[in-house]
């Protein structure tokens, strides 16, 4: 059986990301055949491997099936696990999955709503937050304040934030007057809290943000807050398609 890179395996496994992976092995927290691993060590699936001591069935998730379910974050809530002042996390609302985990695909701040994408597949999760990927992602905005045709031209060519330029490709007009106007955007990255730092750099307040799509998927008017639907096969299949761009 041809060996792989340990971030691959326990990716697919579910385990965690990749980069989860690497920050484990550089922690650790991880043995290979009761031996630490090392970043470059590769394995098959024939071999023994532990997080934190314990062992990650690796046939089973060889073979397991992709699921992605669809989540509305609603406003209030975590995406992380655990959260330590105490904060309700989304993974309490999500169903019992065996001999894996849910990863989310990207994450929703904590006053961000939403289409929040959670699979039980690290090598998906991966690919799909991958940089190159370049999956667009689409949110409805309500903004404070009248905006010129100058500052959407700036949001469009591009606007320096503290860790690079940053723009939107592209900006419709949602209606609204006053305090109460709305514009869907659309970024191809997953930079934190991007939307909202693109807005405030040019002197905006964003009082509500949603995602309502990411890729060929989009939020479901008629799922409510802080439930879940499970993607079809083909939705899967089609979200797998987005790999990252070699350079």
């Amino acid at each position: 059986m041809p060996s792989e890179k340990i971030q691959k395996i326990l990716a697919h496994a579910g385990a965690g990301s990749r980069r989860q992976v690497e920050t484990w092995i550089q922690e650790g927290r991880i043995t290979v055949n009761d031996q630490p691993a090392k970043i470059g060590d590769r394995m098959t699936y024939h071999d023994k491997v532990c997080i934190d001591g314990r062992e990650i069935p690796l046939f089973k998730s060889k073979n397991q099936k992709s699921r992605v379910l669809l989540y509305h974050k609603p406003e209030g809530e975590m995406c992380t696990r655990n959260d330590p002042e105490g904060r309700p996390t989304i993974f309490t609302n999500l169903p019992m999955i065996r001999n894996s985990r849910w990863i989310c695909v990207g994450r929703l701040d904590f006053n961000t709503s939403g289409l929040l994408l959670i699979t039980n597949d690290g090598h998906l999760a991966n690919q799909l937050m991958h940089p190159s990927s370049e999956i667009e992602r689409e949110y409805a905005v309500r903004i404070r304040g009248e905006v010129s045709a100058e500052a959407l031209a700036k949001l469009k060519k591009g606007v320096p934030l503290e860790d690079g330029m940053g723009r939107f490709t592209e900006i419709t007009d949602g209606g609204g007057t006053g305090s109460n106007h709305w514009y869907h955007v659309i970024v191809k990255e997953g930079r934190n809290r991007l939307v909202r730092r693109l807005w405030e750099a040019l002197g905006f307040t964003v009082s509500r943000l949603i995602r309502i799509r990411v890729g060929s998927v989009y939020l479901p008017a008629w799922l409510r807050r802080g439930k879940y639907i499970e993607l079809e096969s083909e939705e899967v299949t089609t979200l797998s398609r987005y790999t990252p761009v070699r350079k």
